[in-house]
């Protein structure tokens, strides 16, 4: 039996930092096909920018990892990344595998397209962006100032507001929409940092499900549900920041979506915010673990556990993995022809938007047949850190928490840029918009389950005389679409 249980943790430097990233009344925020307006009427809740810095217990710690989380959508070309990326690690003179830039992925925030200039609102964008830039080198070098012993304690809860979203309805075929008789991952993953008084300094949240819940009607500047989740957990910690992290969630939403009333959207934070307090109540004390101790003779043998302290997990180690994979040749831009309308109709715009977003995807790429995808992964004491470019669906973090079973194993989208959907190979059996969209050939997605494997059994190779990983080989999962009343 196990003697000892304990929750995956990492104690160093840590510093915390926030900025407000609300952007000007007009900004140009169209981010459905759907939506009959280009610029924001005006802003729901404030956009933030949250950092967090780590470093191992040392005197020279000019080299930390530095976890940004930013209350944005999703970057349209490579360039437009890179452009905002760049002059970050310049001026801090930060590693390269050792910074993650991750956006939540809210749909009701501005354009990060710096080809929309020409659009109403779109010459605010380019301003934007370099206010941000600067709010995240501020916001970085406070961390680090500021920065103080603590510890990151991981565990688990579980949240019922992500759903399957790929559903296909009788005389219509597939869209994107909840597919009740689907089982989804509804894993919360949630980081406490404590400093060494045991007090709370900052709350990180790991949670796979599409900030959806404001559609094409949605005319206001909004985090989605990330902004009421934050409140939540914010009013019951002190006001100690909430860093949420977006899982895979590339076939997740939740049930509620598409609206434009704002309060569906807080209502969906709160059901998220309260599955996150009730898993850090769940969660021991700071510097403890549960050891078994003693069986005490009742009117049957009773078997007593009892809270001890516990030796942290210092260690630190970062990857920047970079992984070929293959690209679809059928829907190149080329042999695309934008069409010319001056209409403003639904449905020739959605149509427009369609093929502008699949420009500014190839954007970057030089042709060839496969583009080279970089990955970031962390160790952090006794959890990993899994950073990826694009939209993965959430058989790929259930796949690493097997394989690693009883480990932290925090997977987030967006980090970096974003190449769009990587869906399992199962999933193009059927015509799914991921599978329509994605820009990679199938197998692409099995390809970074394999890469990401093998680079967490390198990364911890020298964990391994505390066995704070360990591998538990199964057969890799290639999708989530069970229905409901099966077992996966």
């Amino acid at each position: 039996m196990e003697a000892a249980v304990s929750h995956p943790s990492f104690k160093g430097m840590i510093g915390v930092a926030r900025r407000d990233i609300t952007p000007p009344a007009g900004i140009y925020a169209r981010n459905w096909g759907s939506a009959l307006h280009e610029a924001a009427d005006g802003v729901h809740r404030p956009l933030t920018a949250t950092v967090i810095t780590l470093a191992e217990v040392q005197d020279d710690i000019a080299q930390p990892f530095v976890l940004v989380s930013m209350d944005l959508g999703w970057w349209r070309s490579i360039d437009d990344e890179s452009y905002f990326r760049e002059p970050i690690l310049s001026e801090l003179g930060l590693d390269h595998s050792k910074l993650m830039i991750h956006l939540t992925h809210t749909h009701a925030g501005p354009s990060l397209s710096l080809q929309t200039e020409q659009k109403t609102g779109g010459d605010k964008v380019r301003p934007y962006l370099l206010s941000v830039q600067c709010a995240v080198v501020s916001a970085i070098r406070e961390a680090l100032a500021k920065s103080f012993l603590g510890t990151v304690s991981w565990h688990s809860g579980r949240c019922n507001l992500a759903c399957h979203r790929d559903l296909v309805v009788s005389d219509i075929g597939p869209v994107v929409g909840y597919a009740p008789q689907l089982k989804c991952d509804g894993t919360v993953l949630v980081g406490r940092v404590t400093d060494e008084s045991g007090a709370t300094r900052a709350t990180l949240v790991n949670y796979a499900c599409h900030p959806t819940t404001l559609g094409g009607g949605n005319r206001l500047i909004s985090p989605d549900y990330a902004g009421a989740m934050r409140e939540i957990i914010e009013q019951a910690t002190d006001a100690a920041p909430c860093l949420f992290l977006q899982g895979a969630s590339g076939e997740l939403a939740p049930r509620r979506q598409y609206s434009d009333r704002t309060e569906v959207a807080d209502q969906n934070g709160r059901q998220l915010g309260f599955a996150v307090l009730a898993t850090l109540a769940d969660m021991f004390p700071h510097g403890q673990e549960l050891h078994f101790s003693h069986v005490e003779d009742s009117t049957t043998r009773l078997g007593c556990w009892e809270l001890v302290a516990c030796v942290p997990n210092t260690k630190a180690a970062a990857q920047k993995l970079q992984l070929e994979l293959p690209l679809k040749q059928s829907s190149r831009p080329s042999e695309l022809t934008m069409p010319t309308l001056e209409t403003s109709t639904a449905k020739e715009r959605a149509t427009i938007e369609r093929i502008e977003r699949l420009i500014h995807r190839w954007n970057g790429f030089e042709e060839g047949d496969a583009a080279v995808l970089s990955i970031w992964l962390w160790q952090l004491g006794g959890a990993v850190l899994v950073g990826v470019p694009a939209e993965m669906h959430s058989a790929f973090q259930l796949e690493l928490r097997r394989q690693f079973n009883g480990n932290a194993i925090v997977v987030v989208n967006l980090v970096n840029g974003c190449y769009g959907y990587l869906p399992p190979m199962a999933d193009f059996s059927e015509p799914t918009y991921q599978c329509d969209a994605t820009l990679f050939q199938p197998g692409a997605h099995e390809a970074v389950v394999e890469c990401c494997v093998n680079a967490i059994e390198r990364v911890t190779a020298h964990a391994s005389n505390d066995e704070s990983f360990t591998r538990h080989h199964a057969p890799i999962l290639t999708s989530t679409k069970t229905t409901q009343g099966e077992s996966r």
